[in-house]
């Protein structure tokens, strides 16, 4: 289990982010066109995968921008997707209202086990039952190259670290 906060007060995770150099858990999760999905979905590509509690909080929106604007900029080498327990309606709606053509929005809306699997899914605190904010980024063999668990939920991530992990996985 990990611990962050959400402004001070400490909650925790059901465990931890998975160890860079292990494979990824694949995981199920849904389209706008409620399609299920999986890493298979995105073979042969880098990923890094923004995990947000909801599109609906000043936080998640801000970085989901930062990484559209970010991932324009690297070309079609690597996806960015964004997942959340937000219904993909939700998602797709912020996304197509914001102009976010570069970043690819995934729900939970049918099962907690990939919060579960990649251990962010916070067990206690108001949060309860959504993800911690956290950065997985995966190599094109779907290998974990970077992770960061946020440890302040309403701080964003370290975008240039997450975006490092490509440069020096050699690409």
């Amino acid at each position: 289990m990990a611990t962050v906060s959400l402004q001070g007060n400490k909650i925790n995770t059901n465990a931890n982010l998975p160890q860079v150099g292990s494979q990824a858990p694949d995981f199920r999760l849904v389209t706008k066109d409620l399609e299920d999905v999986s890493l298979k979905h995105y073979e042969n590509k880098f990923k890094l995968i923004s995990i947000v509690p909801s599109l609906d909080t000043p936080v998640c929106a801000a970085s989901t921008k930062k990484f559209n604007e970010m991932v324009m900029e690297r070309g079609d080498d690597l996806t960015v997707l964004i997942i959340s327990a937000d219904l993909p309606f939700a998602m797709s709606r912020f996304c197509s209202d914001q102009g976010l053509d570069n970043v690819v929005p995934l729900s939970m809306m049918r099962s907690r086990n990939f919060a579960k699997d990649y251990g962010v899914l916070i067990e206690d605190g108001p949060l309860e039952g959504i993800t911690a904010r956290a950065i997985v980024v995966l190599n094109n063999d779907n290998r974990i190259i970077y992770t960061q668990l946020v440890e302040e939920i309403s701080e964003e991530p370290d975008y240039d670290a997450a975006f490092k992990a490509f440069d020096t996985s050699g690409q």
